[in-house]
């Protein structure tokens, strides 16, 4: 597919946000194209980037597990994998991708535009898989593991930090609220997607009239719980 100035400058402005310039451009505008553009463009040649997507979540699975196992001497395999799980998950990979503004670069099809892509999680977690693989692919291992621990690092040291995998959110972000702030916490449904048997609930919790974090779950609870995480992330320094 040939890529336009428009276009150029556009994926310019994302090489400077990730802090990494690809020697094939063509690759990290794959990785950027979503099924539904490639299906509407399928007689101009365009691919999708889920072949990308594959190998990304390959990748981040390798670099956060060397990470963890490096850096957690004492820890058992069960452990470390429940240590990964609390790092590599939806809301996680589509929380490094809206720190990166991954939404405004992809390409989508004219039905996924209007439903809301650019800020549906799972998007952005398969185009964040799909940008982690194409670095890979153009810059080696060195340079995906850079590029993911630059911005997986808020999640990392977070689940470095537990003695244990915590999974109630709600509760913590409540507890560390109440040593601040005597304001009350909403959880807010901002949206639902999906068929009934495979339905998405799209969550925000909302503390002085002001969002402090966004989730996303296959049901209301797993929603807020996310939706807890990432405010728990957002405010860390504001617990210090």
């Amino acid at each position: 597919m040939n890529i336009s100035p428009e276009r150029r400058k556009k994926l310019d402005k994302l090489q400077s946000i990730i802090n990494y310039k690809f020697k094939d451009l063509e690759l990290l505008n794959t990785s950027l194209t979503h099924s539904s553009y490639a299906n509407e463009n399928k007689q101009a040649g365009v691919v999708s980037n889920e072949r990308l997507e594959f190998l990304g979540d390959v990748v981040i699975d390798l670099v956060v597990s060397e990470y963890l196992y490096k850096r957690l001497t004492e820890l058992p395999e069960g452990e470390l994998s429940k240590r990964r799980a609390s790092v590599v998950c939806e809301s996680s990979l589509a929380f490094a991708a809206h720190k990166i503004k991954l939404g405004e670069f992809l390409l989508l099809g004219k039905g996924e535009e209007a439903t809301g892509g650019r800020e549906r999680e799972s998007t952005l977690a398969d185009a964040f898989e799909a940008l982690t693989g194409a670095i890979y692919i153009d810059g080696k291992y060195e340079s995906a593991r850079d590029f993911l621990l630059d911005n997986f690092e808020q999640e990392v040291i977070y689940a470095l930090s537990k003695g244990s995998l915590f999974k109630d959110y709600k509760t913590e972000l409540q507890e560390k609220l109440q040593r601040k702030t005597k304001s009350k916490i909403e959880y807010v449904v901002v949206k639902e997607d999906g068929p009934d048997h495979r339905k998405k609930f799209y969550m925000n919790v909302i503390v002085e009239n002001k969002v402090i974090g966004k989730g996303m779950g296959r049901n209301k609870k797993e929603a807020e719980q996310n939706a807890a995480k990432q405010a728990l992330m957002n405010l860390g320094e504001y617990f210090e």
